[in-house]
């Protein structure tokens, strides 16, 4: 009854979020691969993992497809994944982060990522640290992308 209770609370809740509320996103004055080279300068010097670049554009025109600029960059900091993972192990699927860089029929460039802080109701997490982690998680992500977007 219990995960029943949880699953509506959390369903009506994603349905009273707009999208922009799940998925923040950012206009850049740089073009993707601009902003996609600041991301992996900023993840070195502060001394985070940079796990892949994956550019969808290339894959697509691998197999003879077109695809506007499109990359997802998946990077993070170990010790902080293991510490939320440790508040719930289901959030391996989210870690690392990622942060997408797309250009639209119009030549406009985005960055967008997924808030974290959501994670707090789609995992059901209730530890003050683990709160706290998310919340600072959520800020570096927004001054992160504030700093490639510019």
């Amino acid at each position: 009854m219990n995960k029943i209770i949880n699953i509506t609370l959390l369903t009506l809740t994603l349905v009273g979020c707009q999208n922009t509320d799940i998925l923040t996103t950012i206009e850049s004055q740089n073009d993707v691969s601009t902003a996609v080279h600041k991301l992996e300068t900023i993840i070195r010097t502060k001394g985070l993992t940079h796990f892949s670049t994956i550019d969808h554009k290339d894959n697509a025109e691998k197999i003879g497809l077109e695809l506007n600029p499109d990359t997802v960059v998946i990077f993070g900091n170990p010790k902080v994944g293991t510490l939320l993972m440790q508040c719930n192990p289901s959030l391996g699927i989210d870690l690392p982060l990622r942060i997408l860089f797309k250009t639209d029929d119009k030549g406009e460039t985005t960055i967008s990522y997924f808030n974290p802080e959501l994670w707090e109701l789609k995992y059901n997490i209730t530890d003050k640290k683990c709160l706290t982690i998310l919340k600072k998680t959520k800020t570096a992500l927004d001054n992160i992308t504030k700093a490639i977007a510019n």
